[in-house]
């Protein structure tokens, strides 16, 4: 094992047992966030592919605030292979006490927490990109299940400036007959 993995993983060690839910490499968190404007259902734009959302289209995140001050998070996406709705319940809160208001950490099994980290917002809370504790997690999201070709690339154009993978992002299907987000699971 390269000791690039073993700091990884004992990274990701620490950020389980409750420590820093940690931040890729050279990223740099949003200073300001309203997490009351945040709320609400965001949709999967693009992500770089991992096996808990390979085969998934139609994929949303949607947060609800807590009375803890944390947000609830529900991740759906329609499963393409199974033709079922695949979801997750999860529960965010900020990542600590000086770390800058766009660093949250995710968790969605028992005490097991991730970084989920805002690298980008724009002004209207309409586009937003996030990365996860390292370079390999990276999802852009957006108000509206479709963005122009035009916002995509100054997304993608941005991304590669900050040194992210952004030519291995997948772009997730949407289509207006499959998504309900009423469908019972």
């Amino acid at each position: 094992m390269r000791a690039a993995d073993i700091r990884a993983n004992v990274r990701a060690l620490w950020a389980a047992l409750g420590g820093d839910p940690g931040i890729a490499k050279g990223s740099k968190a949003i200073e300001q966030l309203d997490l009351a404007r945040y709320q609400g259902t965001w949709y999967e734009i693009a992500r770089l592919n991992h096996p808990f959302e390979r085969r998934l289209s139609n994929v949303t995140a949607t947060y609800t605030p807590r009375d803890d001050g944390g947000v609830d998070v529900l991740n759906r996406g329609f499963d393409l292979v199974r033709r079922q709705w695949r979801s997750a319940k999860g529960v965010a809160y900020p990542a600590g006490k000086n770390t800058p208001a766009g660093r949250l950490k995710v968790s969605f099994f028992w005490r097991f927490f991730a970084g989920y980290n805002i690298i980008y917002l724009d002004a209207h809370y309409d586009h937003a990109v996030i990365v996860g504790p390292n370079r390999r997690y990276l999802w852009v999201l957006s108000r509206s299940p479709f963005i122009s070709d035009t916002v995509f690339k100054e997304l993608t154009h941005w991304l590669t400036r900050q040194g992210l993978p952004a030519s291995d992002l997948y772009r997730v299907h949407h289509d207006g007959f499959l998504f309900d987000p009423q469908v019972p699971e």
